[in-house]
């Protein structure tokens, strides 16, 4: 499903327009950028948990050369399911 089909079943469901549930989406995920850039976590109780995640600096390699590289440490976002969720999804 891409954000276009997210749009159009959110406004089936929601018996809104197109136009009010692409604000209504844009909304949610402006709301979740927004905490999550500001290093909160974000949870929906019964679907799962957005939160930031600190990955350490560490050497890689370039596979091109073997060259060794130095990755800089990252703020990376992450999801954990929720129970509902990972329920619903096993047994489909």
């Amino acid at each position: 499903m891409n954000k276009a089909q997210l749009i159009e079943h959110i406004a089936e469901q929601a018996q809104l327009t197109r136009q009010e549930a692409a604000r209504a989406l844009e909304a949610m995920l402006d709301g979740v950028k927004r905490t999550l850039a500001r290093g909160g976590e974000v949870t929906l109780v019964g679907f799962g948990t957005f939160a930031v995640d600190e990955r350490a600096a560490r050497k890689g390699r370039n596979p091109q050369t073997g060259e060794v590289v130095q990755i800089p440490a990252a703020r990376i976002p992450k999801f954990r399911p929720g129970k509902a969720l990972r329920d619903a999804v096993a047994s489909s």
